[in-house]
């Protein structure tokens, strides 16, 4: 080979990465393929993960706060559990009830034998 085929090739190579460039460029600007709800920024978003708790390998309880609210979800691999909704938010008892829901699930759900 010589040096007209690797600078034909580094060329052609060079306008497929700018031809996905500009692709992408007008699907971000045009919103192709893409619903027309816009996203809310910053303080007015409704929608907050508050906290993330790890039970096991598999599983992990989530709380969400949804506009003045939050709710417990458990999370797996191949289900989610609501355990609890219309939590207030920054309840001072919420940390005690928050682990007597937990432990209550811990000990309804059966062991993965795996």
């Amino acid at each position: 080979m010589d040096w007209d085929n690797y600078l034909r090739f580094v060329l052609a190579l060079l306008f497929v990465l700018g031809l996905i460039g500009l692709l992408a460029t007008l699907v971000r600007k045009y919103g192709i393929g893409m619903t027309n709800v816009s996203i809310r920024k910053g303080a007015e978003r409704r929608l907050a993960l508050v906290e993330v708790l790890p039970l096991d390998a598999k599983r992990r309880a989530v709380l969400l706060r949804r506009d003045d609210t939050e709710h417990l979800v458990i999370l797996g691999p191949e289900s989610q559990t609501v355990v609890e909704t219309h939590i207030p938010p920054n309840a001072l008892d919420a940390p005690s009830e928050f682990a007597e829901v937990l432990e209550s699930t811990q000990s309804a759900q059966p062991e993965d034998p795996a």
